[in-house]
Parts: structure tokens; sequence; C-alpha cells
């Protein structure tokens, strides 16, 4: 199983349910989603998230781990859902992913800042 190709053959679905591309809300969550807007799909990542984090700590106290990744899948799931919105896909997190790689969390972190102090001071 190819992780990348099922992130971009969901992408693609999510792709096809934009109103765009004749996403119909009366029949489409997606299209429901993006239809809504921003605050829709967002509140719904919040929720994801919140639902996730308390999956994890049920695990850490003897739940079965198949919880966390069912919260995790709806999690990415919605996140996906932003990612089309603005016209983004997981091949730019995957690619930012691939940027990082090698760096140290703390490396990567001061380097963001300076690139951040950089940009503000032009």
């Amino acid at each position: 199983m190819n992780t990348n190709d099922i992130l971009m053959r969901l992408a693609a679905v999510i792709e096809s349910r934009k109103a765009a591309n004749g996403g119909n809300p009366d029949t489409s969550y997606v299209a429901r989603l993006l239809k809504k807007g921003p605050d829709a799909f967002l509140k719904k990542i919040g929720e994801e998230a919140t639902e996730t984090v308390m999956a994890a700590k049920d695990v850490s106290h003897g739940a079965n781990a198949e919880h966390l990744v069912n919260e995790m899948a709806d999690l990415w799931f919605h996140c996906m859902v932003a990612l089309a919105h603005y016209d983004l896909s997981p091949a730019d997190v995957i690619n930012e992913l691939a940027r990082r790689e090698g760096l140290g969390g703390l490396e990567e972190k001061a380097l963001r800042k300076a690139l951040q102090r950089e940009a503000g001071e032009d």
C-alpha cells in the first residue's frame, strides 16, 4: 500500500467535490463543508484535533489504539478539505516535510523564526 497514492486519490476525490467541479452539497459531505466555507471545516478540524488528543490519552490508559487511528484519520481528512479549499494538496505538505528532513526540530524552528524576522524587516 503506497501512502502517497492513497493521499493523492483522496485529494482528487475532495477536489472533485468543489462546486467548480460539480460537487453537490445535497449529496456530498465534502461539497457541503466547502460550500459553508472555512468556518465550517476549520471548526471540524478543531473538533477532530480535540478528539484525537482525547483518544491518545485513552490509549495511554489502556484503550484500544484503533480508536486513535480512527480519530487521526478524521483529522487528516478534514485537514485535506482545508488544503483543497486553499488550492493546496497533500503533496505540498509532503514537500515541506521533505524539506525539513534531516533538520533537528529545534534547528528547524530557529530557522523558521529567522526567516520570519527577515521577512518582517524587508
